[in-house]
């Protein structure tokens, strides 16, 4: 394969980031630009699961402003992938129209199983020293739940609760009561519970992705719990660190949280409910630790295209 350069847009249900990626033939890529906006698309879905006028507007205006700066960069090919919130939305067609009418970027809705593919995909080739483990993938409207040991998966899972809509479904977005976080987790746990790897991989330690889990290690560091890393990608945190993080954020007042060190002041809303999944999973999985990778679903995307390519090359 000759080198080339993409760009990928990730349209999420908390986030919409873009990056531009010059591709070699061993393999090997190289980070061109990243830029990331939090248009929340997925704000007030509710239980109806339609995608509101003002996240919609907000949206659009970030495609509009990312297909200049694709503009501006020779790129051979542009890969637009849309999440949770899109995947679940019942005015999906009328939004996608919408988008390609007036920014010319058509998207490509990821189903869960195959976010859930690119997830592995992408830490499997960037954690290659980590034999076994459960990776979690915690966005705005979904969390994606892939077993794996010794280079394969065990399954493949999205689960329908992510960081935005667990915090408007038990109120977790300003000052707190400790009984909505109680109520969240049951039903949390009662879904992790059901999946039929659970007994199989106990013990094993967990792999995270997504924005929740990335300000967790921040907050860590910022905090002097953990000792600070050179980099966030292959950084371990015990498990006892995840619930003591936790147990003190949830127990702030957003304003409080808006200042809290480590924290993007955007976050302060979504960070409690944000970190529910990965806290649960602990629990339900008695894992011992948890691993941070930065490397996920767009970097998955790269490794599918790289063997695509090859494919075609035989």
């Amino acid at each position: 394969m000759d080198a080339k350069k993409i760009a990928i847009i990730d349209l999420g249900s908390n986030s919409t980031r873009l990056v531009i990626e010059e591709l070699h033939s061993d393999r090997k890529y190289q980070e061109v630009y990243r830029v990331k906006e939090d248009t929340r698309l997925s704000q007030n879905m509710g239980t109806d699961l339609l995608l509101r006028p003002e996240p919609i507007r907000r949206t659009i205006a970030v495609l509009k402003d990312y297909q200049k700066i694709i503009s501006g960069f020779t790129v051979d090919q542009t890969f637009a992938i849309t999440t949770a919130a899109v995947r679940t939305a019942k005015n999906q067609k009328e939004f996608l129209d919408q988008v390609l009418d007036e920014t010319g970027i058509q998207f490509r809705v990821l189903t869960g199983q195959e976010e859930a593919h690119y997830d592995f995909l992408g830490v499997q080739a960037a954690l290659p020293d980590v034999k076994a483990g459960i990776i979690l993938d915690t966005g705005g409207a979904s969390v994606e739940v892939i077993p794996f040991e010794n280079g394969k998966s065990a399954a493949e899972v999205s689960l329908p609760f992510g960081a935005v809509n667990l915090s408007e479904k038990y109120s977790l977005a300003s000052d707190i009561d400790l009984q909505d976080v109680q109520k969240a987790s049951l039903a949390i746990q009662a879904d992790f519970s059901k999946l039929d790897f659970v007994q199989n991989f106990q013990n094993h330690p967990i792999i995270l992705l997504g924005g929740a889990n990335r300000s967790l290690a921040k907050m860590a560091e910022k905090q002097a719990l953990v000792q600070k890393s050179k980099k966030l990608h292959g950084f371990m945190m015990p498990a006892n660190q995840v619930t003591e993080i936790f147990n003190k954020i949830s127990g702030m007042s957003r304003s409080d949280r808006e200042h809290l060190a480590g924290l993007e002041k955007s976050r302060a809303d979504i960070i409690v409910s944000g970190l529910l999944p990965v806290l649960n999973l602990i629990k339900v999985f008695t894992a011992p630790q948890v691993i941070f990778s930065e490397s996920g679903v767009r970097e998955g995307l790269i490794e599918s295209f790289f063997e695509t390519e090859e494919k075609k090359e035989l």
